[in-house]
């Protein structure tokens, strides 16, 4: 099994970009929220329970998953919320482990929002955060995704404070300056950290 990077970061932070920059060098990505995808996936038995506990609502036309409904749903009511992560989180923690174990590559990068509030930094011999001041944050997941700010402070109310986050890194990639002025710079902290992790993965 290959040496384990947790990568994660509130919401807004960029830690696609940061995989991204990874991919590129030929780095493997395990990827919670794609994870999170494929076991709600048309036709699976999960999105079975989720429609029969929610209703035709959460559903799109074509049968697939309303994420942006679901989502207003159980932020809405805590207990609903519950009750989604309790049936979807053994699930994906079941298949992030699996692919991970597929991997036979010197280390692999395990791409996980949650990683720190799902305990899942066990799995991790190191954990890189993506930082952002919560400033940052609003604005950036509140221009990508056209959602409210209201939900946006949800999400990140929901989610570890940025101090606490820090306590958990072993490294952190400061990610506060504009993406197109600062793209350079993080691809080279990106291909340090691959070097750092290529020598402890040995």
């Amino acid at each position: 099994m290959s040496y384990i990077v947790g990568l994660t970061g509130g919401i807004g932070s960029g830690k696609s970009t940061i995989a991204y920059l990874f991919a590129a060098l030929g780095v493997p990505i395990v990827d919670a929220d794609i994870v999170a995808r494929q076991v709600v996936a048309y036709g699976s038995p999960l999105l079975a329970k989720i429609s029969a506990h929610f209703g035709d609502e959460v559903l799109l036309e074509d049968g697939n998953l309303n994420r942006a409904m679901l989502r207003q749903k159980v932020f809405a009511n805590p207990e609903e919320k519950t009750w989604l992560n309790n049936l979807l989180h053994p699930a994906i923690r079941q298949e992030c482990e699996r692919q991970l174990a597929l991997s036979s590559a010197p280390y692999v990068l395990f791409v996980v929002p949650l990683l720190i509030e799902n305990n899942l930094t066990p799995l991790c011999q190191r954990v890189l955060v993506v930082d952002v001041e919560e400033k940052v944050q609003l604005q950036r997941a509140s221009k990508r995704d056209s959602n409210k700010e209201a939900l946006i402070q949800k999400i990140m109310q929901a989610q570890v404070s940025r101090q606490e986050r820090l306590k958990w890194a072993t490294e952190v990639i400061d990610n506060n300056g504009e993406l197109d002025e600062t793209f350079c710079q993080l691809a080279k902290k990106v291909l340090e950290l691959h070097h750092l992790y290529l020598a402890l993965a040995k």
